[in-house]
């Protein structure tokens, strides 16, 4: 810490009273030990004998008058060190405090810059670690606000459109804009259609919201591997082939288990799946994968279709993210599946990143074999 003009020159003043204070009472205590020596002839007369005995090399190197001085001179110089080294630090928190007010001020970019030694330096590393800790905290706070707002805005877009419709054509029946029962009839399904969607829509954010929590509740359970990808390829037989899909799926080993809320590992196959089936045009294969390394299960969800553009595979996480800038409901998607599955993944210790390439796209899943369960487990296999 570099000490301003003032500083050294009050740090000087002090040394220099310190000195004068110091020499003022090395005379007075001088004083009273030689008067209490001429008045007392005894003590007089043994010092003068202990001087006169010791004695080196017949060279006397000792009288009272030195030893005090030498004495005195060493105290005088650890008070000087102690007085001198006390302000300095009164003047180190005093710098100390300014920063802190410079901060407190709004200047939370700022840190503080020097070094000290000691206490005082553990009190700096203390001081820019919590401005750095609330900084996050400020930061984290702005992007969960911002996170709100567009929640918001895109429940808001979401639930505009298709209510809208239905208004608008349960209008014209009210009105009786209509010139048939089939019209009657053609109106009123589209309603239906467009409810379908706010109903999915709705249920995949209480789904979201669910599975986002502080302290989510999981039920866990002991997973057979293979028989859960067996019974989702299973499940999804059907639509995969009307759409042109098929769904294969493999376990290595053949007896693989892992623990886990198979109810939610369930919902994560069930959106990455779906997600395979809407969004893969072109595409003739899904393939669900696992293999074990070490305490871990590396699962793979993939399909041969379209490559996703690189530079939405850092968003497609992100809740509402559709890669389709429009957003339209063609596909029916919500923009909450990716994000439901990527909250569950997390709830379970796990990892979801997703890759594509021309030949293929990939969603790689890294769970644990082992979670923290209390209590007993039993065999559970997914059904849809």
């Amino acid at each position: 810490m570099k000490l301003t003009g003032r500083e050294k020159y009050e740090l000087f003043g002090e040394g220099i009273i310190t000195i004068i204070l110091l020499l003022l009472l090395n005379l007075s205590v001088f004083i009273l030990i030689d008067g209490a020596l001429k008045t007392n002839p005894a003590l007089s007369n043994a010092i003068f004998l202990v001087k006169n005995s010791i004695r080196i090399g017949g060279i006397q190197i000792w009288s009272y008058q030195n030893i005090f001085i030498a004495i005195m001179f060493l105290a005088d110089l650890g008070v000087l060190y102690w007085r001198l080294e006390r302000r300095y630090k009164q003047m180190q928190l005093r710098h100390i405090i300014a920063e802190l007010h410079y901060i407190a001020n709004g200047h939370f970019d700022h840190r503080i810059p020097f070094e000290l030694s000691g206490d005082h330096q553990r009190v700096v590393d203390s001081v820019n670690s919590l401005v750095d800790s609330v900084i996050s905290s400020m930061e984290e706070e702005r992007a969960l606000k911002q996170s709100k707002d567009d929640l918001i805005t895109n429940v808001s877009h979401d639930l505009r459109t298709p209510l809208t419709s239905i208004i608008g054509y349960l209008r014209l029946i009210e009105d009786h804009q209509y010139q048939s029962t089939d019209d009657i009839l053609k109106y009123t399904h589209t309603a239906y259609l467009k409810s379908i969607q706010m109903k999915s829509l709705v249920e995949d954010l209480f789904e979201y919201t669910k599975v986002s929590q502080s302290n989510p509740k999981l039920n866990y359970n002991k997973i057979h591997v293979d028989s859960m990808l067996q019974q989702l390829a299973a499940s999804f037989e059907l639509e995969a082939k009307q759409k042109g899909f098929v769904i294969t799926s493999t376990c290595v080993p053949e007896d693989l288990e892992m623990m886990g809320d198979a109810e939610k590992i369930g919902r994560v196959f069930n959106n990455l799946i779906t997600n395979a089936l809407k969004y893969g045009a072109g595409g003739k294969h899904i393939y669900l994968n696992a293999h074990q390394i070490n305490d871990t299960v590396i699962f793979e969800v993939a399909n041969d279709g379209q490559k996703v553009p690189a530079q939405a595979l850092g968003k497609l996480f992100d809740r509402f993210y559709r890669v389709e800038e429009s957003r339209s409901k063609a596909t029916g998607g919500t923009g909450l599946g990716l994000a439901i599955a990527q909250s569950i993944v997390e709830m379970h210790n796990g990892t979801i990143e997703a890759h594509s390439n021309d030949k293929r796209t990939s969603f790689i899943i890294q769970l644990p074999l082992k979670q923290p369960v209390r209590g007993h487990s039993q065999l559970v296999n997914i059904k849809k």
